[in-house]
């Protein structure tokens, strides 16, 4: 089988790009690799504690390797660390890297651009699927979740710290997408089929975390052009029950 790592986020989509690539048994995805704010120690965007994170990984039985970055990094940065990382992983004989986005199109095209430059070939198993199929999939194949994240400027607080289930999905508004792919909420997978045991947490506090953007072009972030509307957020904190 082909050798590749699949870019984790620790989320149902993700999740289930891995169940399906691990039914097709043509690729043997031997490393899970995530992105943590050192900050905070938590994964990035996602807001879930690294703790959790290492306890899904040896859960699902697949190595994780976490690129760690400070939450105020520039693109520039990024793209720079993210080079040497990918760089490194072609090295160890990954020529193909996994991911869970379903229909973002610039998003696609940055990652299989960036993969490009050193090599690397990107696959998408959920590319352009219904994502409420989708969701109802992932619930039918006995996979839990739960929010960790949630956009404020789209979803009230009630819907960070949620199971989901097909009373999540009836319950949002018609104009989130209910996979969130659009960045409307983030999960964390914490039982399946492919876990050796369930993951035990506590549900903690939910604080609201507000950003501002850089505007420095010198960095190659936002300008006033493309400045982006997904600034708040709900968060809720996961505590790992040793």
């Amino acid at each position: 089988m082909k050798k590749a790592y699949f870019n984790w986020s620790s989320g149902k989509d993700a999740m289930l790009a891995l169940d399906k690539t691990l039914s097709a048994k043509e690729y043997n995805i031997t490393k899970l690799v995530t992105t943590v704010n050192t900050d905070y120690n938590r994964v990035s965007m996602h807001g879930l504690s690294v703790d959790l994170l290492e306890k899904q990984s040896e859960a699902i039985g697949i190595p994780l390797e976490k690129i760690e970055l400070r939450g105020n990094v520039s693109m520039a940065i990024y793209n720079t660390q993210m080079k040497t990382v990918m760089t490194n992983l072609l090295k160890a004989g990954y020529e193909y890297a996994f991911f869970g986005d379903i229909f973002l199109e610039d998003l696609k095209k940055y990652r299989e651009d960036k993969l490009a430059e050193v090599g690397v070939k990107a696959v998408f198993p959920l590319w352009k699927q219904n994502t409420k199929k989708l969701l109802l999939e992932f619930l039918q194949k006995g996979y839990k979740a739960i929010t960790v994240c949630v956009n404020a400027k789209l979803l009230d607080a009630s819907f960070c710290g949620r199971i989901i289930d097909e009373a999540f999905i009836e319950d949002l508004p018609e104009n989130v997408d209910v996979c969130g792919e659009n960045g409307e909420f983030h999960t964390f997978v914490f039982d399946g089929p492919i876990f050796k045991k369930p993951i035990d947490f506590t549900i903690g506090e939910k604080v609201l975390r507000s950003y501002t953007p850089s505007k420095n072009k010198k960095d190659n972030c936002y300008t006033e052009d493309n400045e982006p509307w997904d600034t708040s957020f709900w968060y809720c904190d996961l505590v790992s029950v040793q």
